[in-house]
């Protein structure tokens, strides 16, 4: 950044091209990590407020043993925890072209 400064760049031109697009790739990782957070967050958010949703399903379903559904909605966030990292990883070759997937 202060290489940029240096050459003059406008204040602008510096935060955009040097300073977000290498502060960009950590907040993208912390985004993914936070998917599964947020997912496993659910059941209880969900539970706590009765607010109807995934989490309320999967915890009415262990309650009344239903295990198809308890096993559905479980593949059924992984799936969803596993495409958002999927996301996570792709973006990385996007925004950042020294990584290379093999």
């Amino acid at each position: 950044i202060r290489t940029a400064h240096a050459k003059g760049l406008r204040e602008r031109a510096v935060l955009f091209r040097h300073a977000l697009k290498n502060a960009f790739l950590p907040v993208i990782t912390i985004i993914g990590l936070q998917t599964g957070v947020l997912l496993a967050g659910a059941i209880l958010t969900e539970t706590i407020f009765s607010w109807p949703g995934i989490g309320k399903w999967i915890y009415d379903a262990i309650l009344a043993r239903d295990y198809p559904i308890v096993q559905g909605g479980t593949l059924l966030i992984a799936v969803i925890f596993v495409l958002a990292n999927l996301l996570v990883d792709l973006s990385y070759g996007f925004l950042d072209p020294r990584i290379h997937y093999e």
